[in-house]
C-alpha cells in the first residue's frame, strides 16, 4: 500500500516512507560509499536530492578535518523528508541553503557549482533525462558529478526486479528498480568519464549499486 500524500499543489510527498528512510539496511551498508561522495571537495556542492540529509554528517567530518571549504546547497522536493534534512543539518550545527525543489528544474544559475553529488536519488526523479542535463548545466566546466546509485540488474534479478516494480514503487516512495541510470549518465556528452566503479552489494531488490565521477567538459 502506498502512503503518498498529495498537497494542494499537486506535489507528491511520503510521510511514512521519510520517517523509516533511515533505518533501511541498505543506508548503513553505503555511509563509506558517501564519505567517497564528497572527499577531496571544495567550493560550492550542490546535494541533489538530500533525502533526510544522510550526505549531510559528512560534509561535516570533512570540514573538521580541515580537507576543504565547502559550501552546501541541496534540494529535496519531499517536505517530510526536508523537514528531517533541516533538523539533521541543524544537529550538526551545518550551514546550508536548503530549498524546496526539483531536479529536474533546479532554480540555480548556470556554471553554478563545482561539484554536484547524487546519491541514491536517480531511482525516484520522475525525468531522469531533464535532470542530467539540469546538472550539466550548473556545474562549471570542469566540476564533477559523483553519483551512488542503484541500478537494474542483470539476468533473473532484473527480470524479477521487473516483475515487482510496480508494488516496490508505491511502497519506496517512487523508487524505481530496474532504471539503466548508468548508460544515462555516460551516454551524455556534457562529461568525461573519470572512474566507475560496480558494487555488488545492497540488499534484494534495490541491487547492484554504482558509483562514480564524471567531468563537465570544458
Amino acid at each position: 500500500m502506498s502512503d503518498a500524500t498529495t498537497d494542494e499543489h499537486g506535489e507528491i510527498s511520503h510521510p511514512r516512507f521519510a520517517r523509516i528512510y533511515d533505518l533501511a539496511p541498505d543506508e548503513r551498508l553505503l555511509e563509506a560509499h558517501r564519505d567517497y561522495l564528497v572527499r577531496d571537495l571544495s567550493g560550492r556542492l550542490l546535494d541533489l536530492g538530500a533525502g533526510t540529509g544522510s550526505l549531510f554528517s559528512h560534509v561535516a567530518e570533512q570540514a573538521a578535518r580541515g580537507e576543504g571549504a565547502l559550501s552546501l546547497s541541496a534540494i529535496e522536493p519531499d517536505p517530510h523528508m526536508r523537514r528531517r534534512a533541516a533538523a539533521r543539518a541543524s544537529e550538526l550545527d551545518l550551514e546550508i541553503d536548503l530549498r524546496d525543489a526539483r531536479a529536474e528544474s533546479l532554480p540555480f544559475p548556470d556554471d553554478s557549482f563545482d561539484a554536484v553529488v547524487a546519491s541514491v536519488v536517480f531511482c525516484t526523479i520522475g525525468e531522469p533525462e531533464a535532470a542530467v542535463g539540469e546538472v550539466a548545466r550548473v556545474l562549471k566546466p570542469g566540476g564533477e558529478f559523483r553519483f551512488l546509485e542503484h541500478v537494474h540488474a542483470d539476468g533473473p534479478t532484473g527480470r524479477l526486479q521487473d516483475l515487482i516494480n510496480p508494488v516496490w514503487a508505491r511502497a519506496a516512495g517512487g523508487c524505481q528498480l530496474n532504471r539503466d541510470t548508468l548508460e544515462l549518465f555516460v551516454s551524455r556528452d556534457a562529461f568525461d568519464v573519470v572512474e566507475i566503479e560496480r558494487l555488488d552489494r545492497g540488499l534484494f531488490p534495490a541491487t547492484p549499486f554504482v558509483r562514480g565521477r564524471l567531468r563537465r567538459r570544458r
